[in-house]
């Protein structure tokens, strides 16, 4: 058998691909919605912080059982039910009459719509070339990103135009349509349409699988997977919470921006996280090495970080060294394609779940740690309802991130270099 055509493989990929920009979208929504949200249930930074980290709480505990699950019943089930379920959450953030149903339906997106990216993951090793691993997984970031600038500029002019109730709703009903798309057009292997399979490893019958314990336990056991799962939390954590919730309030209230302007330019640092991610991967697999670049790109976005919280600067270089930071911290694609590279092929699935909790883990931790550090600093002044905090406030909340980042680089010094190839 031939290998499916290119047109049929990345329109296979492209539509699996749409969960990961919802998955976006969910995660960096708050950030456009800081004032309303703490108005709307009478909130401070802290738990402002701990009800978007809810999706993140979820969504890190479920990629573990997302890799297991990906290896034995296949990316289709997974990305339909899914979806299906985060539009169940979606609308129920929507519609909370109070903070704890906000956080709960916050929890329920986390859940389900966190079988995305490993799922993708799966699906491209059946579905895309190997030599193309590290580049689709770039471009499965940069979808997601286009999620994460839709809910820039235009959910902030959705928002002021509709409430945010109104717009989050709609886009449950958008999301519950992916899953009946999903469940009907994708399929987990080219041979269900005719032709030959990417993937190189065994096609276990389900009863052939290792258990699920025992599976866990054999990934665990790689050094790789342990430091590769954690040094995301820096780098990824760094945007996440910045771009993702604080950096539009801090634009607003220190420098003074609108909020369109603010949501703008935190959506160039998406963008750029997004260009990075394929960018940095196709350049560690053409030299052959994923140390190096890795640990370079780092050093770039700790620098940028410490210049962005301490450094004196014009808008103008402002907008450019986040771009710049942005771009640097898409180096965690690299250690995706490194991750898969450090376990055998049939264990690729629960590694590449393991893996895939530290960049979220960075959010979970990091967004409520930097809320719980403004209102630490908060002097007391209040608009609409909502806290305002100084320059000083935000900046001991984001030294936090600095400091992530820093650790993260030491813990990079002690990966074993896989030299781009799949381990036996």
């Amino acid at each position: 058998m031939i290998h499916p055509p290119a047109r049929l493989a990345w329109a296979i990929w492209g539509l699996g691909s749409l969960v990961y920009l919802i998955a976006f979208f969910q995660r960096v929504a708050p950030a456009v919605m800081t004032d309303q949200l703490m108005a709307e249930f009478a909130i401070g930074g802290a738990a402002l912080g701990n009800l978007s980290a809810f999706y993140f709480y979820a969504y890190v505990a479920m990629q573990i059982p997302t890799g297991l699950l990906a290896d034995r019943w296949g990316p289709r089930r997974l990305l339909a039910l899914g979806t299906a379920v985060a539009a169940v959450g979606g609308a129920l953030f929507a519609l909370a009459p109070s903070l704890a149903w906000a956080g709960a339906g916050r929890l329920l997106v986390g859940a389900s719509i966190g079988v995305g990216f490993v799922s993708m993951l799966k699906l491209s090793s059946h579905w895309i070339a190997p030599r193309q691993f590290a580049l689709v997984s770039g471009l499965l970031l940069l979808t997601g990103l286009v999620g994460g600038v839709g809910a820039g500029v235009p959910l902030r002019l959705l928002v002021d135009a509709y409430g945010w109730r109104d717009v989050m709703a709609a886009f449950a009903a958008l999301t519950a349509a992916l899953a009946v798309a999903l469940w009907l057009f994708l399929r987990d292997d080219p041979e269900e349409r005719g032709y030959a399979s990417h993937f190189h490893g065994k096609h276990d019958a389900p009863h052939e699988h290792a258990p699920i314990l025992h599976s866990l336990a054999e990934v665990l056991s790689y050094r790789n997977i342990w430091l590769l799962a954690l040094v995301p939390v820096g780098f990824s954590g760094a945007v996440l919470t910045f771009a993702g919730l604080w950096g539009v309030p801090w634009l607003r209230q220190v420098h003074g921006l609108e909020p369109k302007a603010a949501a703008a330019i935190t959506s160039v640092m998406l963008v750029a996280w997004g260009i990075g991610g394929p960018l940095l991967g196709a350049l560690s697999t053409r030299s052959g090495r994923r140390k190096p670049l890795y640990f370079t790109s780092g050093i770039v976005a700790a620098a940028g970080w410490a210049a962005v919280i301490w450094a004196p600067l014009s808008l103008p270089a402002l907008v450019v060294l986040l771009a710049i930071t942005g771009l640097a911290s898409g180096n965690i694609i690299i250690g995706f394609a490194w991750a898969k590279e450090s376990v055998p092929l049939r264990l690729m699935g629960t590694a590449s779940g393991v893996a895939n909790m530290g960049p979220l883990m960075g959010g979970m931790f990091l967004q409520p740690a930097v809320g719980w550090m403004l209102d630490r600093h908060w002097s007391g002044t209040l608009a609409n309802g909502a806290r305002i905090y100084d320059a000083a406030a935000y900046q001991a909340g984001f030294a936090l991130l600095f400091v992530t980042v820093a650790v993260a680089l030491v813990g990079l010094l002690f990966a074993r270099e896989s030299h781009c190839r799949q381990a036996a």
